[in-house]
């Protein structure tokens, strides 16, 4: 039988790239259940009509009329609002790809996660905010976590997961982004355009800047911590430009275990798509003699104090990554609209931290969803203050 398919952020990249692969596989292997977007009406409605899902969510209320009037007569189920979004976690599917951006993706992806399904896990934001509390979830409802961020689903392919102790280290590899070769004074005054206009990946708005910043580098380390159950001091960060060692798990007896590939989502998303099995895909195989040479080098944590602020935060843990990632969405979306400088996204989310980290509690593990989502609110709040009150950069 087809493996019946949710995507939850079927119109960012993630999104985009998974009904590519689904588009160009066997026929008969994979049939599309449901689709959300946040805003995308007119791509939705484009996506439906080409992959005919039974369910479509559109977090846009104001959308309601355009993509009643596109799909009229098709028979497809659509859904408004956040609670929609949410009930779209819920519905019957093999496998949930995980794809909306931030924060707004744990409520819908813990839905999903109670199914007891597969789950393509594109969404880093689960885990930086609820690492421990999505982790149980996931192990209550017998649901299996597949990672689909490239560098945490190199570390899945070459990873001994039963034989926890033979394992050294997690070697997270980045890029370094477009900024990699800036002057401190360079940074300051990045504008938007330069910092999206990534050397490698083509990627959405949020996470290109996040990967100018190496926030997203940051994020991928707590991610990395609580999906793989190791401590901080056991996972290290690299900067390759060239992005085609994807990362590498270093174990005891001195061995590196590499996954290798063209820079290509499609290659991580089919992976999780067929897992445990292998899907035939489009992408470029890899010619390392054109290539020529992999460079490598320490990030400059000096230059980037994203990398330092996450590795605190997880070092602290409790309330703090959640914090950081909220401070961090609020930050980036000034930033794009023009209201602070780039080198003021770290500034906000090191301020907001600082008033966070005299709560009383502020350390302890979280004990439920709903304080995690109290938590995300009230940094947003402070973060937003922050950069109305001093206009931060």
């Amino acid at each position: 039988m087809a493996k019946r398919i949710t995507i939850l952020g079927s119109t960012g990249s993630v999104g985009e790239n998974t009904l590519d692969l689904i588009r160009h596989a066997k026929p008969g292997e994979f049939t599309v259940t449901c689709l959300t977007a946040h805003t995308n009406a007119v791509k939705l409605a484009k996506q439906a009509l080409e992959f005919k899902p039974q369910n479509i969510v559109l977090s846009d209320e104001s959308q309601k009329d355009y993509l009643r009037d596109a799909l009229a007569g098709t028979g497809i189920e659509i859904g408004f609002g956040r609670m929609a979004l949410i009930e779209a976690g819920r519905l019957e599917a093999d496998f949930v790809m995980a794809a909306i951006v931030g924060a707004a993706g744990l409520q819908p992806t813990l839905a999903a996660v109670q199914q007891g399904c597969y789950i393509g896990l594109a969404n880093k934001e689960c885990l930086v905010c609820a690492g421990v509390l999505f982790m149980q979830c996931a192990q209550q409802y017998g649901a299996t976590i597949l990672p689909v961020d490239s560098e945490h689903n190199a570390i899945f392919q070459v990873l001994n997961a039963e034989r926890p102790d033979e394992v050294r280290k997690l070697i997270l590899t980045a890029s370094g982004g477009p900024f990699r070769q800036f002057s401190k004074q360079q940074l300051e005054n990045a504008s938007p355009k330069q910092a999206l206009a990534h050397p490698v990946w083509a990627m959405g708005d949020k996470i290109s800047i996040d990967s100018a910043s190496l926030m997203n580098k940051g994020l991928e380390l707590i991610e990395a911590s609580y999906l793989f159950d190791t401590p901080q001091e056991q996972i290290d960060i690299i900067i390759h430009p060239q992005s085609i060692i994807h990362s590498m798990v270093e174990y005891v007896d001195g061995s590196v275990l590499a996954q290798l590939g063209s820079p290509d989502m499609r290659t991580p998303i089919a992976y999780a798509l067929a897992w445990p099995a292998r899907m035939e895909t489009s992408v470029k195989p890899l010619d390392l003699a054109a290539i020529a040479r992999l460079d490598f080098e320490l990030p400059d944590t000096e230059k980037f104090p994203a990398l330092g602020l996450a590795r605190n935060a997880l070092i602290t843990g409790g309330a703090a990554p959640t914090v950081l990632n909220a401070s961090n969405e609020i930050a980036v979306a000034a930033f794009l609209a023009g209201r602070i400088k780039f080198t003021g996204i770290t500034d906000c989310c090191d301020n907001v931290l600082n008033v966070f980290e005299n709560e009383p509690g502020f350390a302890k593990p979280l004990e439920a969803i709903e304080q995690v989502l109290d938590i995300d609110g009230r940094a947003r709040e402070t973060a937003s203050a922050i950069i109305a009150k001093q206009g931060l950069g």
